[in-house]
Order: structure tokens, then sequence, then C-alpha cells
């Protein structure tokens, strides 16, 4: 803490410097001045918590310092010494707030108490500021969240309080209840992708600063987040006022801002701000995106398109068969169709419809493929120019993008399973090479057709299961002729061979020589 003296008699000032236990109170810092002149240029400099100063003094005396005190809402506490007991003095005290009158000569026990109690209490109304402030910045803070969602209850279902047309027109100077309003819109997502990384909060944090400072300057509405949509900025603006003229000097000044052309959909005046909502939200989200001209500033009714959406669910067939065959040629060809009928009808509205049937068919295929992957996402996906214009190229690139992701992820899986199954067929043939396997049962046990298990079975292994059942015979009939106590015939019979003549056969043709010559010629 920070303690200043003033008094024209330099012995008074070293007095008090000896006598106060700066230290016990929590004084670190102290400061001299000789007359309230000097003092007031020294205050505003280091802003003193204590002060001490003199009645009597030249060039500014007390009372006129105590004054200036006051009219400057300083927080100080201020301790009058003087050497007369003055009722105007006291008066003049009293009547600006000083903390204490200290007499002179100066008791050190009077000084060093009122020092303790002005400490006590500057440091009790400084916590009770800090409390104050930061209160205030918290009411500051949830104002605005707090018009956010009575605002986006009003326009979207029609619900307000009576007190609420007051309090906005005291807020705002504009009654949505009482007079006829423009609701329009301003789509955000281009700005929150391309400039904060998707963060809409920052997005919405500019924008509103850029929309509210020029609808206050014009006293002529508020701009607020909707709350019941992610990327929706609300202007009420007041029928007084020219909406054309304010629309184009919020294009303007965003686009100074960002250096992005925004999307702003302007509704017609109403008296009620709900379907004035709905038709600004009609025109933002039928519109054509292709179709949007930079140098327009704002969409109107005209702008709404009444072409039919190309649905996707339209062309599952033609999907699911592309997607069967594997062949991305075959499922680009059908996409292709399915995006030249899109790009006609290209508007917000389109691209929700696409994302939720998209949605729709993954998980259906999915499911049908048991393959354990979440569907894509639509909602965070960046169509947009470094400009703010939206890009149709970008839009068929992702929606193809995800559709290749699609088969390659379906492709993989069967893969993995057929993969799965020859390997428990090989598996099977192992564990069975005693019984007299044939392919029509390996077909009829594993449900799929002789043909595609000898193609698949040789593709994987580079052998033919006849000749992986012989080779796995042979190779345990090796083992079997090492026990000597093992005639020729029980070895044929426990790899399958009920001939013995036929198994020595086999054997002399696979190994070379008869299973006796193979024998004869094992260590022992």
């Amino acid at each position: 803490m920070k303690a200043m003296i003033v008094d024209d008699e330099k012995h008074v000032r070293e007095g008090v410097l000896l006598l106060a236990d700066w230290g016990k109170h929590g004084i670190t810092e102290t400061y001299e001045a000789r007359d309230g002149e000097e003092a007031v240029q020294l205050i505003l400099q280091h802003k003193p918590q204590i002060i001490f100063t003199d009645m009597r003094m030249p060039k500014k005396n007390g009372i006129e310092l105590l004054k200036w005190l006051t009219s400057m809402s300083f927080n100080s506490k201020t301790i009058v010494i003087s050497g007369y007991e003055d009722f105007d003095f006291m008066r003049s005290a009293i009547l600006y707030k000083s903390f204490d009158y200290l007499l002179k000569p100066i008791d050190p026990f009077a000084l060093n108490s009122a020092i303790e109690r002005a400490v006590a209490e500057w440091k009790e109304e400084e916590q009770k500021r800090k409390l104050s402030l930061e209160s205030s910045r918290a009411v500051k803070e949830a104002k605005p969240l707090y018009w956010d969602h009575i605002l986006s209850e009003w326009i979207v279902k029609n619900i307000y309080t009576a007190d609420i047309p007051v309090k906005m027109k005291r807020e705002f100077g504009i009654n949505p209840a009482g007079e006829k309003c423009s609701v329009c819109l301003i789509y955000i997502k281009p700005v929150a992708m391309k400039m904060f990384g998707g963060d809409r909060d920052k997005a919405f944090f500019t924008l509103l600063n850029i929309c509210n400072e020029a609808l206050e300057d014009a006293q002529a509405g508020v701009a607020f987040r909707n709350t019941k949509s992610e990327n929706e900025l609300v202007l009420l603006i007041s029928e007084r006022e020219s909406t054309a003229e304010i629309l184009k000097h919020l294009y303007s000044s965003i686009f100074k801002a960002v250096k992005m052309h925004v999307t702003i959909a302007a509704g017609t005046n109403t008296d009620c701000i709900a379907s004035g909502y709905r038709h600004s939200s009609a025109i933002l989200k039928k519109h054509l995106l292709t179709h949007v001209v930079k140098s327009r500033s704002f969409l109107t009714t005209k702008d709404i398109s009444n072409k039919p959406l190309a649905r996707l669910l339209d062309y599952r067939e033609d999907i699911k068969w592309a997607i069967k065959s594997g062949s991305i040629q075959s499922l680009n060809e059908v996409l292709q169709k399915i995006l030249d009928k899109a790009q006609a009808s290209l508007s917000l509205e389109q691209i929700k419809a696409w994302d939720n049937e998209l949605k729709l068919l993954w998980e259906h295929w999915l499911q049908e493929y048991e393959v354990a992957s979440d569907p894509p996402a639509g909602e965070d996906i960046d169509y947009w120019l470094e400009d703010g214009t939206f890009s149709a190229e970008i839009f068929k690139e992702v929606k193809r993008e995800q559709f290749h992701q699609l088969i390659q992820l379906l492709l993989q899986n069967r893969y993995q399973k057929e993969k799965n199954s020859i390997q428990q067929i090989k598996e099977y043939v192992k564990g069975n090479y005693k019984e007299d396997i044939t392919l029509q049962d390996i077909a009829e046990k594993f449900y799929l057709s002789r043909e595609y298990i000898s193609r698949r079975f040789k593709q994987e292994f580079g052998e033919t299961i006849t000749d992986c059942l012989l080779n796995i015979r042979i190779e345990k009939a090796k083992e079997l002729l090492k026990n000597p106590h093992l005639k020729v015939y029980e070895v044929a019979f426990e790899v399958g061979y009920q001939n013995e003549k036929y198994f020595s056969k086999v054997f002399k043709k696979q190994v070379g020589l008869t299973p006796n010559e193979y024998r004869s010629r094992l260590p022992i």
C-alpha cells in the first residue's frame, strides 16, 4: 500500500514519517507534498490509499484538496492533521468525507490507531469494489446470453412475457410487439470455418460486435445469436429505418472486417417477428447457393428456389448395385447423375437433405455388411472458398469422397470376411484330413459355391484344396513312419487311405520313395 503526507511544514512531515509504524500497517511506499497543488500531481501519479493533509497551506489548502479528492471519486482514506480545533475545518473535513481528524502535536498512539482503522476500512471497501466489479462484469457478459435465449424463443416459438417488449424498448429502442420489424438472418458458417477453424463462438462474437455497433449507432434494432440454430445470426430492424440501407451497410462493414462475402436473408416488415423469422429462414434455406451474386448485399423472396430436391433415396438401388459391384467407375457414373441433378437445386436445404439421407443409407449398409463404423459427419464440412462464396466443385468432390470411403470400407470388410472364410476352410481340412473330404462337402458346410472356394483358395494359398489335403496327409504319414511299430497299412489308414497299395503309389509319387524305402532311410 501507499501513503502520502501533505503539509507545508517539513518537520511535521518528518514527524509523521517517524511516528507511524508503516510496516505493521502494510504500507511500503510513502510520498511527501508541500501543498495541495503538488499533492494533486503526486496523487494522480501514484494513487496512494492513505492521505494525510494539513488544512492551512499555500496555493491549494486542505479544504480545496479534500474537495478535489471528492470530485475525482478517489477511493483513498484521508486523515486531516491540523493545529487548529476550528469548527469550520472540522465541518469541511466531515463534508468531504475525511476519515479522521488529528490535532498537532501528533500523538503516536492516535496516529497509528487512525492508520490501522483507515487501512482496515480501505481493504474492506476494496473487497466490496472487486466483488461489485466482478458482479457487473458477470452481468455484462450474461446479458447477451439472456437476450439470445429470450429473443430466440420469441422468433422460433412466438413465446415471450409481457415485460420483454418494454425491456427491449428501453435496451435497444425497438418494440417488436408494438411496431413492425424486419427479421433478417446472417449465415455465419463460412466465417466460422474459414476464419476461426470451425469455432462458431468466435465467429458470432466478431459478427455480433460489428452488427450491434452499427444498429446501436442508428438506434435501428438489435442483433443476436439464434440459440435454436447453430449458424444463424438474427437482425431485428425497426420499420422506422430503411432495412435495405442498413443491410448494405452491414454487408460492407463485415466484408471490410473479415474480407468475406456473407449471406444475408432479408425478411419483410411484419408485426409478428415469429412469422418474419419463418419467412427469412425460408429465403436462407431455399436460395440457390450457386446463383449468389457478390454485388448484391442481401437476398429476398425472389431468391427462393422452387426446384425439387435431388433425393439420394431415389437412387438407393443404383447406388447399392454400384457398391456391390466394387467398381469405383460404376459408382462415379451413378454419383455424377445424382450430382448433376443436385446442382440444379443446390441450397442449404438440399445439403441438409443429402446429409440426412446419406447417413441413413450409410447406417443401413454398414449394418447389412456388419461393419462397425460411424457415418460421415455432415454439419462441419467446409464447402466455401476463402472469400466466403459457395463452391459446387468442393461439394461434389466431398460427396464423391464420402461414397468412395464407404465402398472401400465395405470392400475391405468383404475381403476380410472372405479371407477369414478361406482360412477357416484350410483349418477344417487340417483337422479332418483323415476323412473322405470332398469339395462339395466343404461348399455345403461353409455356404459357398465350389467354384468360388476353388478360386479363392488357390489365390490365397497358391494350391488347390486337393493338393493341400494331399500334402497334409503325406506330411502326417512321414511323421507316423518314424514309428517302427506301425505297419504301412496302419499308417495309410491313419492319414485317410483305406487301400495300402493306393497309399504307397501316392506316397512314392509325392516323395519319390515308397513308404518302406522312406522308413529304411530314416536315421536309427
